[in-house]
């Protein structure tokens, strides 16, 4: 049961090849991890994630960021992309998801989550229900110390995910 709560409902390379359209039809909301799922790690949010952003609202969807990051980072970055946003969220605890989805007014039937991280974002999601997708992250070699510990004991899961 456990091992089953690592993996996502689908691998995906980028967040900005995904196709919103169909997507609309299927989900409300989506909440975005921010770090190497949007950009790399602490980039300021660029034209290419307000376009993604807008692309997405105007289809309809809500969109909520949900990171560990502190307060100054994640405000700053979500302010840019008018999107709502919890920080510090203690993912991969499923109180952040569910309080996204809360303010989203989703559940999580009608709601996706997108990150980069197995042990963190994909667990947290499906332990809260959420459908998960798991992207590349986009520039590996800008993690932090302990995302890069983490990402050793993803491999074997990530092996899996790609045979």
């Amino acid at each position: 049961m456990l091992l089953r709560q690592l993996y996502p409902k689908k691998v995906i390379a980028s967040v900005y090849e995904l196709d919103w359209t169909e997507l609309s039809a299927r989900y409300a909301g989506v909440i975005f991890d921010i770090d190497n799922t949007l950009v790399p790690q602490d980039a300021p949010a660029d034209d290419k994630v307000i376009g993604l952003f807008q692309v997405i609202h105007g289809l309809g969807m809500k969109t909520m960021l949900l990171s560990n990051n502190k307060e100054a980072r994640v405000k700053a970055f979500a302010d840019r992309l008018e999107t709502g946003y919890l920080y510090k969220a203690g993912k991969p605890k499923k109180g952040g998801y569910l309080l996204a989805m809360k303010k989203m007014g989703t559940v999580a039937k009608d709601t996706l989550f997108i990150g980069d991280q197995i042990f963190s974002d994909v667990w947290g999601a499906n332990r809260a229900g959420i459908d998960s997708m798991l992207t590349k992250p986009i520039a590996p070699s800008t993690d932090e110390i302990q995302v890069v510990v983490k990402r050793w004991f993803e491999k074997p899961f990530r092996k899996v995910l790609h045979n």
